[in-house]
């Protein structure tokens, strides 16, 4: 999620603006923080609290939350139960047996797995004489889960499991602690939310916590652990220990894109930051040896946005420009901090790899929401961008004050199951996303738009096989909704998985390519899955799904491989782990350096 800075030149225009909510936080906050309201005044953007605010003073303000806030865990139903956070294992597992045979070919090394696993029992609420406010879905500090593939000289395999915390700065700080301490400051009360964005500055120098809970990537021989929140942590995947901040030698400074994206050719890392302050959108290039930033730019949106990826081609950067706006101002007005507008443009930029904001050529398009890129190449005049759209966006959830339960049921509802001039039908099918493509023509500006999985399955979570990223490709991978336990739990649970065949048309369907299911087991579901390439493929497919599956009746999680040829057969392989696995985000397959 972007991260929210407030600095002066905003406070400024806040105050002008909305004189009269201002005046109700300063009113509420004096009677107790007085004291602390003038340095408040003086706070810029970034600051170092430990420079500003005395010892003496963060103990009182430590005391002050502590007699007003109170910290409450948020319900967790019985469908909900492996979004529960788990403990550290502590060391390295081995695993002794497998049910089935890991394939010929396949590669020795590391699959990884990240997700939101939040510290002290789950996700809060806080309830203070300012309101209420809430964790929302995707917060809780990142933990990733490993399994290791080793081979010996026999051909014999043996398996690994581990899980560890990535010990970001501020979970070191909230564990010394032993408490939550940062205030919730995403969704709430318009009065809560401001109180929690100025105490959390005031105290630790930042507004929201370090994440780092979404996913995990690997560039110049280095992995990264990484949310869109801030920089990305540099993790050992031997031990899962986290080393440091990729600073850059502070070129980039900024929010680092949870999905960056390596150009074909080069090599280079294509990365993109969001911020709520301005600039609100920057592009940068890495080299293709991690060592320098060697292109950033601002390309001057007018609005702060929560886009989460940025997609490649052999020549370009396809930008999406999608109306989930982030704006503090609508704090004041008792408005919510993110809101999806859908009745603002949306647009597709594409822009060259060292572009800048005039070189950017824009493509108006319908309303759109696209959290995840499939893929993105050119085809003659025509740049084409491949990803999950919906309706609406799952981020941050409802309006405050809505039913959540309710609207995350009715959103998760197939499209094919809607029935038409329904009432209050605007929530339903509102979060089914469908394989879309976009055709943008360079040379005549037109724009060609089609669905390409249908309305009876909704799909997200898309892979490729990433030696195609950025090229024509035939294939893509997606995790399957399952709409009737998700719409049943009010969270995403995927009970499949789907290969659509890019150069199979069907002109007779209203699902337009072919596409090949990989259903799992009633109350089985996965997160993390990832495609892993054959050593020495000869075409697209070699390769194989890998997926952390969870068994909601037996309570046990497994890490299952299918083949990709052949993937409506029953995994070749499934490898029972230690300990249960939440489900979570994003997961990557590293093959060991040997076998690259």
């Amino acid at each position: 999620m972007a991260t929210i800075h407030l600095s002066s030149h905003v406070k400024g225009s806040v105050h002008k603006r909305f004189p009269q909510r201002v005046g109700q936080l300063k009113t509420s906050l004096s009677s107790t923080v007085k004291p602390f309201l003038q340095e408040l005044e003086k706070i810029p953007m970034r600051i170092n609290v430990s420079k500003t605010v005395k010892s003496a003073s963060l103990r009182l303000l430590d005391a002050f939350v502590d007699s007003v806030f109170q910290f409450v865990d948020q319900p967790v139903l019985p469908s909900q139960r492996n979004f529960a956070p788990v403990e550290e294992i502590g060391e390295i597992v081995q695993i002794s047996c497998v049910e089935g045979e890991i394939p010929e070919g396949f590669p020795e090394g590391v699959y990884i797995r990240n997700g939101a696993n939040p510290l002290f029992g789950g996700l809060k609420s806080t309830i203070s004489m300012f309101g209420r406010s809430n964790h929302v879905w995707v917060e809780g500090e990142g933990m990733l889960h490993a399994l290791y593939f080793t081979k010996d000289a026999d051909g014999n395999w043996s398996f690994a499991y581990n899980n560890r915390f990535v010990e970001s700065e501020t979970f070191k700080m909230e564990k010394q602690r032993n408490k939550p301490s940062f205030l919730p400051a995403v969704e709430g009360d318009s009065l809560a939310i401001l109180a929690a964005f100025l105490l959390n500055v005031l105290r630790f120098g930042d507004i929201n916590k370090i994440l780092s809970n979404t996913s995990v990537f690997e560039h110049a021989g280095k992995y990264y652990s990484i949310a869109e929140n801030y920089l990305a942590q540099e993790i050992d995947i031997s031990t899962l220990q986290t080393l440091s901040n990729w600073e850059l030698d502070g070129a980039w400074g900024r929010p680092f894109t949870t999905h960056p994206k390596k150009a074909p050719g080069t090599g280079e890392l294509v990365i993109m930051g969001v911020d709520a302050v301005k600039p609100y959108y920057v592009v940068g290039v890495i080299s293709a040896d991690g060592r320098k930033l060697i292109h950033k730019v601002d390309i001057n949106l007018k609005r702060s946005i929560l886009s989460h990826e940025i997609g490649v081609t052999e020549k370009y950067n396809t930008i999406l420009d999608y109306p989930l706006i982030v704006d503090a101002y609508r704090l004041f007005q008792g408005g919510p901090l993110i809101k999806y507008e859908k009745e603002k443009d949306a647009r597709i930029g594409v822009m060259p790899r060292y572009g800048d904001a005039d070189s950017i050529k824009w493509f108006e398009v319908e309303s759109y929401c696209t959290f995840h890129i499939l893929n993105c190449f050119e085809d003659g005049d025509e740049v084409v961008v491949r990803g999950c759209k919906a309706k609406g966006a799952i981020i941050p959830g409802p309006e405050w004050g809505q039913d959540k339960f309710e609207w995350f049921s009715r959103g998760f509802k197939p499209l094919n199951s809607i029935e038409e001039n329904t009432d209050n039908s605007t929530a339903d099918g509102l979060l089914f996303a469908c394989v879309y493509e976009w055709r943008l023509n360079m040379k005549t500006d037109e724009v060609k738009e089609r669905n390409l999985s249908g309305t009876e399955f909704s799909m997200d979570f898309p892979m490729i096989n990433e030696d195609f990223t950025g090229v024509k490709h035939k294939y893509g991978y997606t995790q399957v909704i399952d709409s009737e336990a998700s719409s049943s739990c009010g969270k995403s649970k995927y009970g499949g998985l789907a290969k659509l065949h890019f150069d199979k048309p069907k002109s007779s369907s209203s699902v337009p390519v072919k596409v090949e299911y990989h259903k799992f087991a009633k109350n089985n579901f996965c997160t993390g899955s990832t495609f892993v390439s054959k050593p020495e493929a000869v075409e697209e497919d070699d390769g194989w799904i890998v997926a952390f599956v969870h068994n909601e009746d037996t309570d046990v999680s497994q890490v299952i491989v299918v083949d990709a040829k052949k993937f409506e057969d029953e995994p070749i392989a499934k490898i029972p782990l230690p300990q249960r696995v939440p489900y979570g985000h994003h997961g990557a397959y590293f093959a060991t350096p040997r076998q690259h």
